[in-house]
């Protein structure tokens, strides 16, 4: 019987995970591997680790009873506000763990991958605050349709380079940037956004992440009297937000998990990005996990309106999440996730970034009990997605 969750001592989540990479990027993977346990451990890393979180960050975030939400769907609706973080998003507790381990390995040169460009945007902005060089990979598809987070990466004084190839979106940026990181091994840093790459990159990511689900059980605590939710709602993309939330609650399984993917113009659409029920198991990017790929083992294009979802395969941790049931994964379309959207928005005041609003289509297709706790990691916010729900809605 599976009694943990987490990542065993050789890089797996059940069959998920390990680092299945070119002989040239071992000594990298190596080095961190044997490394950022320990170096993550020291006091005075935590202790510089958790004064940026709460002076530069701004955490604790709150945990936001929605009044109004909550009367809508006759349940109990918490949000997790990671959209207040300094930058928007939670993206920016992981790039400070990374900068510091990066600190201490010697590391001068940083490079990235992103997506919607929510890392890209924290990883320019801790580079900016450690003095280090910048390099972010974007797909030229998500250049165009995240053009302030591009803006922002520039003013921050990073160097935004256009992956040109295959769909022009996160998966090519990540290819570009594990190529550059080849060339580079000796001074570069490649500070990855997600729950995805070679172990130990989803474990240390998840780490960092830790301190959302870490500070919903002291928040619950204070406000409903116990730790622990009965539901814990999270988008998931490549994952790291969600492996934030559910981390603390992962072996209680008296706290439910719900996994939300972007289903895109329908699953069966071909324009989708729903791993769990269109992937097999395949490797990408070093990863043993789920991925959408055809008959002979090519990956297929995912397609999501939200720049952040649209990644072909999902975490390890995930993976099996999704293969052991301990979460139950949704699959939520376009036209659902810009509902919600603009529903939150109009409800309780806030605007979530269109990844975020995925999550909170399930009140629509779940019914909870008026008295469960449920909390919602609103994980972005929407100013980034402005020009798509501009468009969208004709507003």
């Amino acid at each position: 019987m599976q009694t943990s969750y987490n990542v065993d001592e050789k890089g797996f989540y059940g069959e998920f995970g390990g680092a299945f990479i070119p002989e040239m990027l071992y000594p990298n993977v190596e080095e961190l591997r044997q490394q950022y346990l320990k170096i993550s451990a020291e006091d005075s890393f935590q202790k510089e680790f958790h004064f940026l979180l709460q002076e530069y960050v701004g955490r604790p975030t709150p945990l936001y009873y929605a009044e109004r939400l909550s009367k809508q769907f006759n349940t109990k609706i918490y949000l997790k506000r990671e959209d207040l973080c300094h930058t928007g998003a939670h993206k920016i507790n992981n790039t400070i763990g990374q900068i510091l381990l990066a600190k201490r390995l010697g590391k001068t040169r940083i490079i990235a991958e992103t997506g919607a460009g929510q890392h890209g945007v924290a990883t320019a902005t801790v580079c900016a605050l450690m003095g280090l060089e910048c390099i972010v990979y974007m797909g030229e598809v998500d250049i165009e349709r995240q053009a302030p987070n591009v803006a922002r990466m520039k003013m921050l004084g990073a160097e935004v380079r256009p992956a040109t190839s295959g769909s022009k979106t996160l998966k090519d940026a990540t290819n570009e940037a594990i190529r550059d990181w080849i060339s580079n091994p000796i001074d570069t840093f490649y500070i990855i956004g997600s729950v995805v790459g070679p172990h130990p990159y989803p474990d240390m990511v998840a780490r960092f992440q830790s301190v959302i689900s870490q500070e919903i059980k002291h928040q619950l605590l204070e406000k409903e009297n116990r730790e622990n939710p009965d539901y814990v709602i999270a988008c998931v993309g490549g994952g790291s937000n969600a492996a934030g939330a559910f981390y603390h609650f992962l072996d209680d399984e008296n706290v439910k998990l719900i996994a939300v993917e972007a289903a895109g113009k329908g699953i069966d659409t071909g324009e989708s990005a729903a791993t769990s029920v269109l992937g097999k198991i395949g490797i990408i990017h070093g990863s043993k996990t789920l991925l959408m790929q055809t008959q002979d083992g090519q990956i297929t294009e995912p397609y999501s309106i939200s720049a952040g979802l649209d990644y072909p395969g999902v975490g390890p941790m995930h993976a099996n999440l999704y293969q052991t049931q301990r979460a139950e994964f949704i699959a939520i379309t376009d036209e659902d996730a810009m509902q919600a959207g603009i529903d939150l928005a109009k409800t309780e005041g806030i605007i979530p970034a269109i990844e975020t609003a995925h999550a909170f289509a399930v009140f629509h297709y779940k019914k909870f009990k008026p008295n469960d706790v449920v909390v919602v990691n609103l994980s972005g916010r929407g100013d980034k997605d402005l020009n798509t729900y501009i468009n969208y809605f004709k507003l």
